[in-house]
């Protein structure tokens, strides 16, 4: 007979490449680690692993097949146990969530005081960074869900669109393109762009100058969403950006104008992914309802996101003080 401590000891070795490395996480000794995910191939008939002496471990063909059946079995049983908590206590236990780097500071805060008020038994921890680091993150298991834009995705994922943005062209006041109404990539391409070389946002950029045949003359590049907008509050070049902080001023208090691109511009969906057939928590679910609620707020327009942010946390606020009992009425 397999037991659930077998198992997690199994799901822990693969995604940590080692023994050692699962008895760190799961806090017991190595030899017990050993023993567990031992003790759950006899009782399966088959080897999940391939001891590499001094090289950790590698999944057999079998090890593969059963890792994500072996999390849902874990997700299954902590979703009965957390079932059974909400009855009572509410919600409890650690969720953690991915957010793409250069969006977390504008909805991860808010996010997170909102739904811990609403959920207090729940602990929110987050991982931030580039798509292929999120897609990374969700495959093995280190967050359970992350927001994200969809666009430049390597791997297939559970993906729901929550709301969109559509791409605005950012200058210093003093740039001679400031002051129109809207500008077309063809005239952008005339002039100096600083270019934010972060994946897929840069090949996002480069892919709206390619579609109108033009190519931009980057002047600068750089991985620091606010480094770009301050180059371009000095009026070292241009920009072009998906997301929109409260308040056009650079991190220097330096203006900043925003100028919609002219034509048929394609929006950037904001999505909430996850891995493939893995079921959800209590925890994610809420959490994926929380999101639904709030993000959708956020204007695709031309005055960008920040204004509806500081009114969608103004509201969650409202909605965290709001009895728990309400929400375990689901």
């Amino acid at each position: 007979m397999l037991n659930l401590r077998q198992v997690e000891a199994f799901v822990t070795a693969a995604e940590g490449g080692s023994m050692t490395a699962a008895a760190e996480r799961l806090r017991v000794s190595q030899s017990a680690v050993s023993l567990a995910v031992g003790g759950l191939e006899a009782a399966l008939g088959t080897s999940l692993f391939i001891r590499h002496r001094g090289r950790g471990l590698e999944l057999t063909a079998a090890g593969r097949e059963l890792l994500l059946a072996a999390r849902n079995l874990l997700a299954d049983a902590e979703a009965l146990r957390a079932a059974a908590d909400a009855l009572g206590r509410g919600l409890q236990g650690r969720l953690t969530v991915g957010c793409f780097g250069t969006g977390a500071p504008l909805v991860l805060p808010a996010l997170m005081e909102t739904f811990e008020r609403r959920h207090p038994g729940v602990t929110l921890a987050f991982v931030e960074g580039s798509t292929e680091a999120l897609e990374q993150a969700l495959l093995a298991g280190r967050c359970e869900v992350a927001l994200m834009y969809d666009i430049g995705l390597h791997v297939t994922l559970r993906r729901e669109r929550l709301h969109s943005a559509i791409p605005y062209a950012l200058f210093a006041p003093e740039h001679p393109l400031a002051g129109r109404s809207s500008v077309t990539l063809a005239e952008l391409a005339g002039h100096d762009f600083v270019a934010l070389d972060v994946a897929p946002v840069h090949e996002h950029q480069l892919g709206l100058f390619a579609h109108a045949g033009v190519v931009p003359s980057i002047r600068y590049q750089t991985s620091s969403y606010e480094l770009v907008r301050s180059l371009v509050a000095r009026n070292l070049g241009f920009t072009l950006l998906i997301s929109r902080p409260y308040g056009d001023v650079s991190y220097e208090g330096r203006p900043l104008v925003v100028v919609p691109l002219a034509g048929a511009i394609k929006p950037v969906n904001v999505i909430l992914a996850s891995a493939p057939g893995v079921r959800p928590t209590l925890r994610a679910e809420a959490f994926a309802a929380h999101c639904r609620e709030l993000l959708p707020q956020l204007p695709a327009g031309a005055r960008g996101a920040a204004p509806a942010a500081l009114h969608v946390a103004q509201r969650a606020s409202r909605l965290g003080d709001e009895p728990a009992a309400r929400e375990q009425d689901r």
